[in-house]
């Protein structure tokens, strides 16, 4: 079975916009969507109690778990990829070579509930790291392997360009934002569907104009080399599963790093909504209409929930399970949490997220157990500081507990079934005067 992404476009909408579609036949309404997989339905089965994932053996250290299905069997007359080399010294400081809870000396225990098999916290800006749990043990990105193609596509391509969406974009496997054949579509739109709605057809556009799927994932990997994220290997662009994918929490919180130096990045993950573009009606589809634009929300719920959160990345497939990036600020201090192999038990990953955002903030300002690298643009520019979110239009922040739109999402769920009401009552009086 091919190893999808959770939500395909409902990623991006939920049931009080298709209340408002149906009624009214408006464009789909997109606002930001759970970070994990779908519910298959009500049960009163009752699930063994949760245990935190024990690494202290280092069972990760050269390679992912297994693969629980054939996503990642290479395509015939493709190579099996070989396990990458373990750096020795431990990339970023001794106790990284660890792979148990690492803390510094005299520090509090770690939160509770933590299911994130892998995770760190660091100083965005400093490159401190503040607290990890097996750092270096390889694990699948998933979509959070996105922020590499950022990486990439940000630096290279005109985000001024229009691209024409295809068949082949529509038709990608996993999460879709909606891109449809003939749609006209800016290179940074297709950037605000890869990084705020994970858009695998907006991956596979961005893609081919690098030069299509494998060239993209070369650069990709060339990256993450050249910042000496050595643990990290793409398979594909949008990160759904294949041969050889890997990447560690130490890893991750590097790339994330490395994109926070791109000022459209930084902004787009802070973005709560945008309005995207619709596409023509489908010639060969008899009766088909132009589809029109519609509103994409920001899908990471940190961003919502987190007071002083900045934004990041989401990701989930069958064999990664849940992964995370995301950055939040208090009292100057900016902080990056990277979760790998985590569950929705016992409480959701940008939950857990919180936590360790929490205990990082809590820490002393000078705690370190390692460092990330000084590659990449802050060792060519290190005077250059890491881009910050925009501010609003007022001047100020946002306020991450109550989101612009949270009054209208409230609104819409409220008055949506309100207003199925009203017909219903109106629809039934009319027919008692037709009798």
């Amino acid at each position: 079975m091919r190893i999808r992404e959770v939500g395909l476009r409902a990623a991006c909408f939920v049931g009080a916009a298709v209340t408002v579609t149906a009624l009214a036949g408006a464009s789909a309404f997109a606002v930001p969507a759970t970070d994990g997989p779908p519910a298959a339905g009500s049960s009163t089965t009752t699930t063994p109690p949760f245990t935190t994932p024990n690494t202290d053996a280092c069972p990760q250290k050269t390679q992912p778990p297994a693969p629980i299905d054939t996503s990642e069997v290479p395509a015939p007359g493709e190579p099996t990829p070989t396990q990458l080399a373990v750096p020795s010294p431990a990339i970023g400081g001794q106790r990284m070579g660890d792979c148990g809870v690492i803390v510094p000396d005299g520090a509090p225990p770690v939160p509770e509930e933590i299911s994130a098999t892998a995770w760190m916290v660091s100083d965005l800006d400093t490159g401190r790291v503040l607290a990890a749990k097996d750092p270096h043990g390889r694990y699948r990105p998933a979509s959070t392997i996105k922020v590499a193609l950022a990486i990439v596509a940000l630096r290279s391509l005109d985000l001024d360009k229009v691209v024409i969406g295809t068949q082949a974009d529509a038709d990608v496997d996993g999460t879709r934002v909606g891109i449809g054949p003939g749609g006209r579509y800016t290179n940074r739109q297709l950037m605000q569907a890869l990084i705020m709605c994970s858009g695998n057809d907006a991956a596979h556009a961005i893609a081919a104009q690098l030069g299509g799927d494998k060239a993209a994932v070369a650069k990709m990997n060339e990256v993450a080399k050249s910042l000496r994220a050595l643990d990290t290997r793409a398979a594909t662009p949008s990160g759904l599963d294949g041969p050889g994918m890997s990447t560690s929490a130490y890893d991750l919180s590097v790339l994330f790093r490395e994109a926070m130096n791109i000022p459209l990045f930084a902004e787009l993950i802070h973005t709560e909504q945008v309005d995207f573009p619709g596409f023509p009606a489908d010639p060969k589809i008899p009766g088909d209409k132009d589809h029109p634009g519609f509103p994409i929300g920001n899908d990471n719920q940190l961003l919502y929930n987190y007071a002083g959160a900045i934004g990041g990345k989401t990701g989930f497939t069958d064999d990664a399970r849940q992964t995370f990036v995301a950055a939040a600020e208090r009292d100057g201090h900016r902080l990056v949490v990277t979760l790998l192999k985590a569950d929705v038990r016992p409480i959701r990953p940008w939950e857990q997220a919180a936590r360790l955002l929490d205990y990082g903030f809590a820490l002393d300002t000078q705690a370190r157990i390692g460092k990330l690298p000084e590659t990449g643009s802050e060792a060519v520019q290190p005077s250059v500081p890491l881009a910050s979110p925009p501010p609003r239009a007022d001047g100020t922040r946002a306020d991450p507990v109550q989101p612009a739109h949270q009054g209208a999402r409230i609104a819409t769920l409220i008055g949506g079934p309100v207003l199925v009401l009203v017909l219903l009552l109106w629809a039934r009086r009319a027919l008692r005067h037709r009798r």
